[in-house]
């Protein structure tokens, strides 16, 4: 008999791991770089951008929808345009800066110093049109798993903290699997109250209860032909679980009221940012539901475990939200290695979902400046950034006494006050202090820098 509190563990995305994708050789490398469609040249010119970039784009459903141009001209590909294509104007400037010029239509600026930041740009760019947008090893890990999983019919549980984008890559399985044409159906089982939620889910026929004046089909039969997606399946109550159960088992339904039931085919993936087995072994799920669903188990990491996203994904949402406006020529283009190291310190207890509402904010505070800067940097609370998660109550106080009364300020001094303390325990060794502290080199030297500019790094290396 399985041990409940034992199922199958998540596949997790391990440091180290082998990814065909950012693991190239030179010859792969270049056949990529050629495979991109109208690049002949660019390569050339932009050879220090694309020669980092393009091994973690080596993946089909990627390649082959980014056109690369420059001065706004791309080469017609034989064949013509590629579906749901992606078109990336590419050029020099000293100010750098990232635009739409339509729907599929981006341009990116760079500049020899902000070459790395350009980088991060580049993916957010590549990942347009509701795609992941990765570039840490994990992330990448993860959807090598889930480009293998989406083209079997297996179901797939989703695990991982809130707003860490279970949906999204949901979406991606759904997006290359062979039901691509199909129904992307999804539910929230936390939203509806549990009356509803059976009717909403299996359907119903006229007069099956009161209020039902005619009849349903339901989500099952809706996303028939493609993807179901259940989220927060561990809300789902117990009578709908066995029911549920049997959908999965016999690839039928029972509509409230009907006597006779309908078959469907209907790939199921479920999400849950809870612990499945804890639940069963509480009595809140079945075991029998947990094992049908955990065929393979996909665990999504929290936002501070894969901090080489974080860059990617605020240009993302850059784009998104000030590039894609009417008055975009009036809102910032860009973000700041100042401020991307800000960010990459945080420890984003909200995951995705808090960097988006921070990217917003600093959207807002950032008005018609060119740039998103440090000080447009406010987070929703006061957190301890991953550099200093044991706190520093003093130094917030601190931070408070000398008047610093924005959350950003708080938090800044509150980091610098942590960091200068790694710099003395390692005798001003900046790569071990980095590692000491969760964070990489670079941000490190970020934060050095934005703390020198402030004035709270003096000569004497005090605070």
């Amino acid at each position: 008999m399985p041990n409940p509190s034992q199922p199958k563990p998540a596949f997790r995305a391990r440091e180290g791991d082998a990814l065909p994708h950012s693991r190239l050789d030179g010859d792969v490398t270049q056949c990529i770089t050629a495979a991109i469609h109208g690049s002949e040249g660019i390569e050339a010119r932009h050879a220090a951008l694309l020669d980092t970039v393009l091994p973690l784009l080596g993946r089909q459903w990627q390649r082959a929808r980014l056109m690369l141009g420059e001065e706004g001209r791309f080469d017609i590909p034989r064949g013509g345009r590629p579906k749901d294509a992606i078109e990336l104007d590419l050029g020099f400037d000293a100010a750098p800066s990232v635009a739409r010029h339509s729907g599929s239509r981006l341009a990116l600026r760079y500049g020899e110093n902000s070459r790395d930041l350009a980088r991060a740009a580049f993916i957010a760019c590549a990942a347009q049109g509701g795609w992941p947008i990765a570039r840490d090893d994990k992330s990448l890990a993860l959807l090598t798993l889930a480009e293998r999983i989406a083209g079997s019919e297996i179901p797939v549980l989703l695990e991982g903290p809130t707003g860490t984008g279970k949906e999204v890559l949901a979406r991606f399985v759904h997006r290359l699997s062979p039901r691509r044409d199909g129904p992307f159906v999804a539910v929230n089982c936390a939203a509806m109250p549990e009356a509803m939620l059976e009717g909403l889910l299996f359907g119903h026929r006229k007069g099956a209860f009161t209020g039902a004046g005619e009849a349903r089909e339901g989500l099952f039969r809706a996303a028939d032909g493609g993807t179901l997606l259940l989220d927060e399946i561990g809300e789902l109550p117990l009578a709908l679980q066995a029911k549920l159960l049997r959908a999965l088992q016999e690839g039928e339904v029972l509509p409230l009221g009907a006597t006779t039931p309908i078959k469907i085919d209907v790939r199921i993936v479920a999400c849950t940012n809870r612990t499945l087995a804890d639940e069963v072994a509480l009595g809140n799920f079945r075991e029998d539901l947990l094992y049908r669903l955990n065929v393979f188990p996909l665990e999504i990491p929290a936002l501070r475990d894969r901090q080489g996203d974080i860059a990617p994904l605020a240009f993302g949402m850059l784009l998104r939200h000030a590039c894609e406006r009417a008055d975009a020529e009036s809102l910032p283009n860009w973000i700041t290695g100042h401020a991307i190291g800000l960010l990459e310190a945080h420890a984003w207890p909200g995951n995705v979902r808090e960097l988006e509402n921070v990217i917003r904010r600093a959207i807002l505070l950032a008005g018609d400046a060119p740039m998103i800067e440090a000080e447009h940097i406010v987070f929703d609370q006061p957190v301890r950034s991953m550099s200093d998660q044991s706190g520093s109550a003093s130094s917030v106080q601190g931070a408070l006494d000398t008047g610093a009364a924005s959350l950003s300020d708080v938090a800044f001094r509150s980091e610098a006050a942590a960091i200068l303390e790694a710099l003395d325990s390692h005798n001003g060794h900046r790569a071990r202090t980095a590692q000491s502290l969760g964070i990489s080199e670079r941000t490190l030297r970020y934060r050095l820098a934005s703390m020198r500019e402030s004035g709270l790094l003096k000569a004497g290396g005090k605070l």
